[in-house]
């Protein structure tokens, strides 16, 4: 109930508890640093260098403070308004319920210049025999009359601090299960990003060679969203910083011993950071006391609910402005919320969470809280006459009314069925040429350059399987529009309504007609801008398909060797791909003896072949070469996403630069112009 599952999830809550303990120090100003070591005899031990536990007795049960926390439920100096404003952890039992479990545990605090010492077996306090090394299974002799805490050494004088060390219980947890490292250089980051100025050193001692992380981050929540973000940026990170009140009722006991509702006044501190960019991903990390809750709660909805109420009234208020017609309809919270990136945190004392893993903030009275900090927020922002911040709201209220037009028309695309019969087939473009089989795996749609290509194409077609559809050269750059404009673009929104599968979030891709697309233009540099250009689209608007390797580029061939009849050989004709094939191929035939046609003929564009050789070397399964465009990992994806900005994107400079370092690379004769 408490850690939520025996398993490896469990065994990490586990360690989060520790940890989060420290950092109730750190977040009151007491911390700065906290050191995380993974053992190789399957312990974890958590230090800090905040005020320590209390080490005295505590008079109402006669333990020191040190077997109080770790082994009384709700004994935390968060409760009953103690030593911390705001903390995480499982509601005052995270140290007693990690005692329970734990085979061993033991406790070292540095305090008043002495080092104290407490250990506990399966929650139960004693002494362990060391001498044939510290292990959970050393000989334990458990406290009968009187708990002891010992003092086994000095510390250094102004030095305080408490280290834990804990062996997981292996009649609980699976002995094959381990502390993950990737989770906890995450949670440590994490952390790092949500307590300005803490650092936290996380070290893995179980390999041959230790590894060993350093985080601190002084930005706070807006680096975090800087860390997060996938994409370009379409605004600026947008800092949101402030706090409200709200009363509750608790139960106090009075001086009779009872417990008696009281009205008390709690401050909520709220800490936001958000941007836009120019994908349509949502990315959202919520924190109470610094604790992730992944499925949200109140402070989520509160935020979300400002968000839509004030970016409607602007669109409302607007419309002319950003081109939002009747048949658009309202701006939903999926329109707003893609391509966002928001950290959410808040922090008050003794929240409500819907389950004891705290994964949903329940406590109601903050969703008005944030709400009023964001909407106060927003007001100011859309008030403000300075420029620069004038462009990005125009820019971020684009974004989102193209979104908005990107739903509506993915709707309108839904619409159209997969596979056309013959009475449906002008609901699509007229320039299509479809394919007339239904089978979409061995389907496939070429996008050709220009009308002259397509007439050819369409006799060196098989058109059971082979659809075909002319673009008019150079398509939108969708790079530097807004998606809006991108719909607006006749090719564009043609492309997308053939394919039949929407674009952008709405991307469906087994709504996907054809099972390849591949993108047939000249062999040329213009070719080339053609192809990139497309490629764009699809990275952009339908990545899914690009992820599936469902994307194509024809390889047409650049020259056509003529040999003639030669004796009883009979004439051929030969095709080359690159001048370093033509080159190679034309020795071969010089040193066989074999004559040929010259000049040789350089195909500038498609449309000067015969449909006869453009099956033969383009169309053909049987004997063409296709380039598929694939996106193997997230590394690929990150570096497409580059790539496209520095080739593709709004920033001049980066691509002059780009274009100057490789001009020395590039010989005038293969410039094609």
């Amino acid at each position: 109930m408490y850690i939520g599952s025996t398993d490896s999830r469990g065994l990490m809550h586990c360690l989060w508890e520790i940890i989060d303990n420290a950092v109730d120090e750190a977040l009151e100003g007491h911390c700065k640093q906290i050191d995380v070591t993974l053992h190789p005899d399957h312990s974890v031990s958590v230090a800090d260098n905040g005020r320590g536990i209390p080490v005295d007795t505590v008079s109402s049960v006669g333990l020191s403070g040190v077997e109080v926390v770790f082994t009384k439920l709700h004994a935390g100096g968060k409760f009953g308004g103690g030593s911390y404003g705001s903390a995480g952890g499982l509601h005052g039992v995270g140290a007693s319920v990690v005692n329970a479990l734990s085979a061993r545990l033991d406790v070292q605090v540095d305090r008043g210049g002495k080092t104290y010492q407490m250990c506990f077996r399966r929650g139960e306090p004693g002494r362990f025999d060391d001498s044939k090394g510290r292990t959970p299974n050393s000989d334990f002799v458990p406290f009968t009359e009187a708990s002891e805490l010992e003092i086994v050494g000095k510390a250094k004088r102004g030095t305080s601090g408490t280290r834990v060390r804990f062996w997981a219980d292996f009649q609980i947890f699976p002995s094959s299960e381990g502390f993950d490292w990737d989770a906890l250089l995450e949670r440590a980051r994490q952390t790092a990003f949500l307590v300005p100025g803490l650092t936290i050193k996380v070290r893995d001692e179980r390999t041959e060679e230790a590894k060993e992380e350093v985080l601190r981050f002084d930005g706070g929540v807006e680096d975090f969203v800087e860390f997060l973000a996938p994409d370009a940026a379409v605004t600026d990170t947008m800092r949101i910083q402030g706090s409200g009140t709200y009363d509750e009722v608790v139960q106090r006991l009075d001086e009779t011993g009872h417990l008696q509702p009281v009205e008390i006044e709690r401050t909520c501190e709220v800490d936001i950071a958000m941007r836009w960019g120019v994908g349509y991903d949502t990315h959202t990390r919520a924190f109470v006391n610094i604790i992730a809750t992944p499925k949200g709660g109140t402070h989520i909805q509160g935020f979300e609910q400002a968000l839509v109420k004030h970016i409607r009234a602007v669109a409302e208020k607007n419309p002319r402005k950003y081109k939002i017609t009747a048949k658009d309809g309202r701006i939903e919270k999926e329109d707003i919320l893609a391509g966002m990136t928001a950290v959410v945190t808040v922090r008050f004392p003794e929240p409500q969470f819907e389950g004891q893993t705290k994964e949903v903030l329940g406590t109601a009275q903050i969703r008005q809280v944030v709400n009023k900090v964001v909407s106060d927020y927003l007001k100011n922002r859309f008030k403000s006459t300075k420029r620069e911040q004038k462009q990005t709201n125009d820019a971020w209220m684009e974004k989102i009314v193209g979104e908005m037009k990107a739903r509506v028309s993915a709707r309108m695309h839904k619409e159209i069925s997969r596979r056309k019969n013959a009475l449906e087939t002008s609901s699509l473009p007229a320039k299509l040429a479809d394919c007339r089989g239904n089978d979409v795996e061995s389907s496939e749609l070429f996008i050709v350059e220009g009308d002259s290509a397509l007439g050819t194409a369409k006799f060196a077609r098989s058109s059971e399987y082979q659809a075909l559809f002319p673009i008019r050269g150079k398509i939108l750059n969708v790079q530097k529009k807004s998606t809006a404009d991108m719909l607006s673009n006749a090719e564009c929104s043609a492309i997308i309504q053939i394919i039949g599968a929407g674009s952008g979030r709405t991307f469906d891709l087994s709504q996907a007609r054809y099972g390849k697309v591949v993108l047939m233009t000249d062999a040329d540099v213009d070719g080339a801008h053609i192809r990139t250009l497309l490629l764009t689209l699809f990275f952009r608007y339908m990545r899914p398909l690009v992820e599936a390797g469902r994307l194509y580029a024809a390889v047409p061939p650049l020259h056509r060797i003529e040999l003639p009849k030669q004796g009883r050989r009979p004439a051929e004709l030969i095709y080359t791909y690159s001048e370093e094939e033509l080159h190679q191929k034309l020795r071969q035939l010089r040193k066989a003896g074999r004559k040929f046609k010259e000049p040789i003929q350089r195909y500038k564009g498609l449309g000067e072949m015969d449909a006869d050789q453009l099956a033969e070397t383009t169309m053909d399964p049987a004997h063409r070469t296709l380039r598929r465009i694939t996106l193997e990992d997230e590394a690929a994806v990150l570096e497409a996403e580059r790539i496209f900005e520095l080739l593709m994107g709004t920033e001049v400079a980066p691509r002059r630069d780009f274009i100057v370092e490789g001009a020395d690379r590039l010989s005038r004769e293969q410039i094609d112009a």
